[in-house]
């Protein structure tokens, strides 16, 4: 138990499409081997009531928060209300703005994607972000042979920071959790486009990781059931008996990091860029 990780609520806010704040919140994460980031990412939030339902989801899950937005009131919006919950929040881009300012004697122009040209590769990761946003958790399953990749895989086994890392280099992907006696949409079992993937994790990872995450008050939802090493067991279980039946590759994310892991996938279908 010694080597028991603690872990903790990363909340990952951009204006854009998130690439430039996810690489440096885990590139600090990484320096603290005791602890462990659940990350919450929230791209293209760009006017208030987007971020309004970001600081609700904050709220549920407090943790520190990290942004890039250059919108001067929603950043002040997020500010005020971080230091009424009493959390740290830091806009990642504000310091290195200000020491070009003074160097350059000039205001930036604050655009939002400043750094993205305009170019078709833009555009397709912009549609990749959008249809992986769309389609996470499961939502619009009818539109499964649409995507480059479909990721399944029990509560807690990272398909959503997964399926908006690969959005960003323009992989449109969906992903769905498999649920013990649930079946799953006939769209997936039908759909030939796709690549489909079973993501699994140890179930000693699977129950440090659901015992730090507030769950809201799903009707009937039983926290005991849901950390249980057992009720765990028979839920990985589950989940390789599925995607073996279909032939589907499985890719353990224990001790592999979210690049690592879409690594691991491109690997698997040489096309994807």
């Amino acid at each position: 138990m010694e080597n028991r990780k603690n872990f903790f609520h990363l909340h990952l806010i951009s204006d854009s499409t998130g690439e430039t704040l996810i690489s440096a919140g885990r590139a600090v994460s990484a320096q603290f081997q005791g602890s462990s980031p659940v990350e919450h990412i929230y791209p293209l939030i760009r006017n208030r009531k987007q971020l309004l339902a970001v600081l609700e989801a904050i709220d549920r899950e407090p943790g520190i928060v990290l942004y890039t937005v250059v919108d001067q009131d929603l950043a002040q919006v997020l500010d005020i209300r971080c230091r009424e919950l009493g959390i740290p929040c830091v806009n990642v881009l504000e310091p290195v703005m200000l020491t070009f300012q003074a160097y350059l004697g000039s205001p930036s122009r604050r655009r939002v994607g400043a750094q993205h040209a305009l170019d078709a590769d833009y555009f397709a990761r912009m549609e990749a972000l959008n249809f992986s946003m769309d389609h996470d958790d499961g939502q619009f399953p009818e539109d499964y042979d649409q995507a480059d990749v479909v990721l399944v895989g029990i509560s807690r086994t990272s398909k959503t920071p997964t399926s908006i890392y690969l959005a960003n280099r323009g992989i449109k992907t969906a992903n769905l959790p498999i649920v013990v006696g649930v079946e799953l949409p006939d769209s997936l079992l039908r759909a030939t486009r796709p690549l489909i993937v079973g993501l699994l994790a140890t179930t000693d990872r699977i129950s440090q990781v659901r015992e730090h995450r507030e769950l809201g008050v799903t009707y009937g939802f039983d926290r005991r059931d849901y950390t249980d090493r057992a009720s765990i067991q028979e839920e990985l279980k589950y989940a390789r008996s599925l995607c073996a039946r279909h032939g589907w590759p499985i890719i353990d994310v224990t001790r592999r990091s979210i690049e690592e892991t879409a690594a691991a996938i491109v690997a698997l279908r040489p096309r994807l860029r």
